[in-house]
């Protein structure tokens, strides 16, 4: 058995068993590494190695739970949220609310990925403040992990723009090159056209799957969120001033940690923090992204035990060799393969450069087009960053709907978002590199 399968797919299970991911994440990468032929020393200094990677996007997170914080102080969530239970209590129904909130959280995540590159950060902002409404609506949470992870995915996976500028032309097509062939002229588009669908197909069918209504503690939340925040219009002024100089130095220096620092000093120099509770709220922000951090940081140790093995290459290898010239289900088990190992790693923008290295020789021997190479690689690599328990896909959308102990990780976000994305995409990824 290859060590990569198994280190996955214990990973999975022992998430599934509810062990912590941090837990799952060490332990599964031991295992990992001792299959694959390395030793408990060689093992640890391949995590220890690999730690650092994660370490960057873990104090940005953490920054940005900061920053989160400081402007629910300012009360600018509460105001939105309190304008929604009014809309809604006028309404006398609030399906049409439901919807509205609906269209505006897919709209944002998209938008997160190309108009205002921020990815994950409007999550702990926006949605947190969301949830009293939606629970009145009884709107089943996992519903909203659907739509949100969606909005993270899809559009880097198919718009040459922002973060899919940065998948599809810096990350998916360099990788190609670098491993034989020259795709410059392949249109990403329309080499992605079909996965894309697959992903749309997906959020059709969660919205069909958890219509129904569902209750949520509402005096649970309450408790969650502490006290009534209080809100004035100098204080929502300064949190709108924080919230568009957040973006705008995010996108001036390529920096989610400058960005979210540059915000947080907006809330404190405005007036909408004290300054001797500035260092309460901060602390405070980061201790709720801390879990996310922790975890990104394990999963790229993990990640840089599986290619220490190099059980990688040999489980392409092994899987393209027990179908011989069999172009349909070699195309399959090359997608099967992505998706088990995005599902470890947790990153699609790191999964990439490695399948490209094994896919490209692979492809070109079954006669494949350049347009369906593209394809086929872009789709392996997106395929599990839905659905792992490790991705930030999934770690986003988590963070704003558990504030009060009410939404599991694994079985509300991860399970949903994996039944409803991967398995569309596989379809639709080898559907489309069939008849390219």
């Amino acid at each position: 058995m290859n060590s990569v399968v198994i280190a996955v797919v214990l990973m999975l299970a022992l998430s599934l068993l509810r062990v912590n991911v941090v837990i799952s994440l060490l332990a599964s990468a031991v295992a990992g590494g001792l299959l694959g032929g390395l030793d408990l020393a060689g093992t640890l200094n391949a995590f220890n190695g690999g730690l650092g990677d994660g370490a960057g996007v873990a104090l940005s997170y953490a920054l940005l739970g900061a920053f989160a914080m400081a402007i629910a102080a300012s009360g600018l969530p509460h105001a939105l949220a309190d304008g929604l239970a009014h809309a809604v209590k006028k309404g006398g129904g609030g399906r049409g609310v439901k919807w509205t909130i609906f269209t505006a959280l897919l709209l944002l995540a998209i938008s997160s990925q190309n108009l205002l590159p921020i990815h994950i950060a409007f999550i702990p902002l926006l949605v947190p403040p969301l949830l009293h409404t939606l629970g009145e609506l009884r709107v089943d949470r996992r519903l909203l992990a659907c739509i949100i992870t969606f909005g993270l995915i899809t559009p880097y996976i198919f718009m040459p723009v922002g973060f899919g500028e940065i998948f599809l032309k810096q990350i998916l097509l360099s990788s190609i090159a670098k491993a034989g062939l020259d795709a410059g002229q392949v249109n990403v588009m329309q080499a992605m056209a079909i996965p894309a669908a697959g992903m749309a197909l997906g959020l059709a069918i969660a919205l069909f799957s958890y219509r129904k209504p569902r209750d949520y503690d509402l005096a649970q939340l309450a408790r969650a969120e502490h006290e009534e925040a209080r809100y004035t219009p100098r204080s929502l002024a300064v949190a709108g001033v924080a919230v568009v100089i957040t973006f705008v130095t995010q996108l001036w220096a390529d920096s989610m940690l400058l960005g979210a620092l540059a915000g947080f000093v907006v809330c404190v120099a405005g007036g909408s923090i004290r300054w001797n509770e500035a260092d309460h709220v901060f602390m405070e922000g980061m201790k709720m992204m801390a879990g996310i951090g922790l975890i990104m940081i394990a999963a790229s140790g993990f990640a840089e035990v599986m290619k220490a093995t190099g059980d990688i290459g040999r489980l392409v290898e092994a899987s393209v060799a027990v179908v011989g010239d069999n172009k349909g289900l070699a195309v399959f088990l090359m997608l099967l393969v992505g998706l088990i190992v995005t599902l470890g790693i947790g990153s699609s923008f790191s999964t990439v450069p490695i399948l490209a290295t094994l896919y490209v020789p692979l492809s070109l021997q079954l006669g494949l087009s350049p347009t369906a190479i593209v394809c086929l690689i872009g789709t392996a690599g997106a395929l599990g960053d839905a659905g792992s328990p490790v991705s930030d896909s999934t770690l986003g959308p988590t963070a704003g709907l558990n504030v009060d102990d009410q939404h599991d990780h694994i079985w509300d976000t991860v399970v949903p978002t994996f039944l409803h994305y991967n398995l569309p995409l596989l379809a639709a990824g080898w559907v489309a590199v069939m008849v390219l």
